[in-house]
């Protein structure tokens, strides 16, 4: 009845799309286009107060579960949030954790995809309690958030198409995690939920500015006013959710896994500078203006043009079909 009503509600007044956002005015075009191509993608660096070691050590004092990262032949990684304990709640030494795995995946230069996942069953609940608790003043808070917005941001930058695959709950933290995602995929059962009203916050990680992108403005008032919770059907209806996973192959974590593969396959098929290249032009055309847009365009255009799949797709394909 709850997701019901929820339904209701927020098809009253459903407005998809997403709108684009500012950045680095004065700056030639197509430059930062090719800071995006090489996996630079901060927020927040020294220049402006951010102080990572300082922040990464008050972090690590609070440890617990993990990120697990495993890269494929495929070109596809798989990205685990794991602390099922606490409901794959992010630890500390966790959102350190995870900073580090998105080092290493804008190092990854094979790399075309990224599935996020939680372990045994549910995405992920937020951040562990314990930690919120030991650091509530608003100064350690404020660095938290520092942290963790820097590394969605990169995450969401990364030259790799992403998807988040949510099994069981995505709450609070996990919810915003869903957004630095490309895509989000639902098993049955699933739920996003922005619990933040009842610990008497909002977001703070970047999840309520790339929400509004997703949804859009309205739908994202209503999910946080209301703490919502979105169903998989809620999730398709609203733009949120890009696919319900299958029954049949949704009942363990492992089959939810392959039908996610699989889904992704179909568009990280081809050769990993040309997919990369895709999703560089892609994150420009979102996040800068037309006129940088365009030249960020032109510059990663000139990274393919001439290439190895270029040429070999010219002497192969008499017309494209």
């Amino acid at each position: 009845m709850v997701l019901s009503a929820a339904r209701q509600h927020l098809l009253g007044g459903i407005r998809l799309g997403a709108c684009g956002q500012h950045l680095l005015g004065g700056s030639r075009p197509g430059a930062w286009g090719q800071n995006l191509l090489r996996g630079i993608g901060s927020v927040y660096t020294a220049a402006k107060g951010f102080q990572e070691k300082e922040i990464r050590e008050k972090l690590q004092a609070f440890p617990g579960g993990s990120i697990d990262l495993v890269k494929q032949e495929s070109g596809i990684a798989v990205l685990t949030v794991n602390n099922p304990a606490r409901m794959n709640a992010f630890s500390g030494s966790m959102m350190v954790e995870l900073e580090e795995r998105v080092s290493q995946l804008e190092e990854w230069t094979e790399g075309k995809g990224l599935i996020i996942q939680g372990a045994a069953g549910t995405f992920c609940s937020g951040s562990d309690l314990n930690a919120v608790r030991a650091i509530s003043n608003p100064q350690d808070g404020m660095k938290m958030c520092t942290f963790m917005q820097n590394a969605l941001t990169r995450l969401l930058r990364l030259p790799l198409l992403s998807v988040a695959l949510v099994e069981g709950n995505a709450l609070g933290g996990g919810a915003e995690l869903t957004t630095a995602c490309d895509f989000r995929l639902m098993a049955p059962g699933g739920v996003i939920q922005f619990v933040h009203k009842h610990m008497g916050l909002v977001p703070g990680w970047g999840g309520a500015a790339r929400l509004v992108r997703i949804v859009g403005g309205q739908n994202a008032l209503k999910m946080l006013g209301g703490a919502l919770k979105i169903d998989p059907e809620m999730g398709l209806q609203i733009g949120l959710a890009d696919r319900v996973l299958e029954g049949s192959l949704a009942g363990s974590g492992a089959n939810a896994l392959l039908e996610a593969e699989q889904w992704l396959g179909c568009y990280t098929a081809g050769p990993a500078p040309v997919i990369r290249a895709i999703k560089s032009v892609v994150v420009s055309g979102r996040e800068l203006p037309l006129e940088v847009a365009l030249g960020t365009e032109r510059d990663v255009f000139g990274t393919v043009w001439g290439g190895p799949a270029n040429l070999q797709a010219l002497a192969t394909k008499a017309k494209h079909k």
